[in-house]
């Protein structure tokens, strides 16, 4: 028995409901939510988790209204931070947010061609090289943006010196990226084939 004999209809439509409900909840949780922080009617983002550049003990260090606690890993806390900090404190996590809307949008279209049983269509190879483009955005120019929203934040304070002000690119997130590329490879070979498979019926 094939996967697409087993594969029904109720399976895609089930697929569809999942990746739905995702988009639904990384839409409200992760990129209105802290817009609507920004703007005013919700609470907005205060804190950010950054690195210090040595193991100091920096228990309570403060400049005006921010706030930096830990030793290693530290958690910036900005006290009434004003509209300026609002954006830089949500901007980073909007970003994930699209980013993940955008990959999330682009499966479920992808789902949508399993009901048909043809999931070998040109539509999905380029669906398949925009979800690996997403997550390499997500890898390497997410953290970006957030270094430099933290560079933002304590630049001309007292906190500037004690902040490291870097990202890491994690390897996994890269790999992750080049194999869903591979995976968009194999299904334009598929979609190749097929073609010509037809063409000589």
């Amino acid at each position: 028995m094939t996967l697409a004999a087993c594969w029904t209809k109720f399976d895609s439509r089930f697929l569809e409901l999942v990746i739905g409900i995702g988009l639904l909840l990384v839409g409200l949780f992760q990129a209105l939510f802290p817009i609507l922080g920004v703007t005013g009617p919700f609470p907005p983002i205060d804190t950010r988790d950054v690195d210090l550049r040595s193991t100091a003990q920096v228990p309570h260090l403060a400049s005006g209204g921010t706030v930096l606690r830990g030793t290693h890993h530290a958690e910036l806390a900005v006290g009434d931070p004003g509209l300026g900090d609002r954006v830089l404190l949500a901007a980073p996590e909007v970003l994930r947010a699209v980013l993940i809307i955008v990959i999330l949008s682009v499966l479920l279209r992808m789902a949508a061609t399993f009901r048909t049983g043809d999931v070998f269509v040109p539509a999905n190879v380029r669906r398949l090289f925009a979800v690996s483009t997403a997550v390499l955005l997500l890898g390497v120019a997410a953290p970006a943006f957030d270094m430099l929203t933290t560079n933002a934040l304590v630049s001309g304070t007292a906190l500037e010196d004690a902040v490291e002000i870097g990202f890491t690119v994690r390897a996994s997130t890269v790999l992750l990226a080049v194999l869903i590329a591979a995976l968009a490879g194999a299904f334009g070979h598929g979609a190749r084939l097929r073609a010509d498979t037809e063409g000589l019926v």
